[in-house]
């Protein structure tokens, strides 16, 4: 077993006042209430162990907690960074002329779009380098589009 020193934590004045009003402020996300709850703890004095056994998070995690307080502040202490999340396959004018694609008459020898066959033309006609199925179901899911129901997709009129 490693033995760990005990970590002292400091929280001033003024962080404590942000802490309270986190904890009696509305609604916050879970991990936010439970990394104030720690911080409070640990400038109590307790140990990581006792705080760990009260916030029901494993000792590593308060001391985690503590160390980014102790180097970074109360922000990083409390508060995730952003994530950057994946990049949009498809920008503006590709979705149009997708949507536009799927109101249009199906290919010859087709009775009506499905999202695989969207997907296809999409490629075939060069509106885009490449497209996967599911991107192409939630475009259609986003612009409340079912072309595989006749009903549902708006056509010009033939006449």
């Amino acid at each position: 077993m490693r033995a760990y020193r005990r970590l002292r934590v400091r929280v001033n004045k003024s962080d404590r006042e942000k802490l309270r009003g986190v904890l009696h402020g509305g609604l916050q996300p879970v991990r936010t209430v439970l990394r104030a709850l720690t911080l409070l703890h640990l400038h109590r004095g307790k140990s990581a162990a006792e705080v760990a056994d009260i916030v029901h998070l494993t000792p590593k995690a308060v001391r985690e907690i503590g160390r980014r307080y102790q180097d970074a502040g109360l922000q990083q202490a409390l508060y995730d960074k952003p994530r950057p999340g994946a990049a949009a396959l498809l920008d503006g004018s590709q979705r149009q002329r997708i949507i536009a694609m799927v109101c249009s008459d199906p290919p010859e020898g087709c009775a009506r779009w499905t999202v695989r066959l969207v997907a296809e033309e999409a490629v075939k006609r060069r509106l885009v380098p490449r497209v996967g199925r599911e991107s192409v179901r939630v475009l259609l899911l986003s612009h409340d589009l079912k072309p595989w129901r006749e009903k549902n997709v708006v056509r010009g009129r033939t006449q």
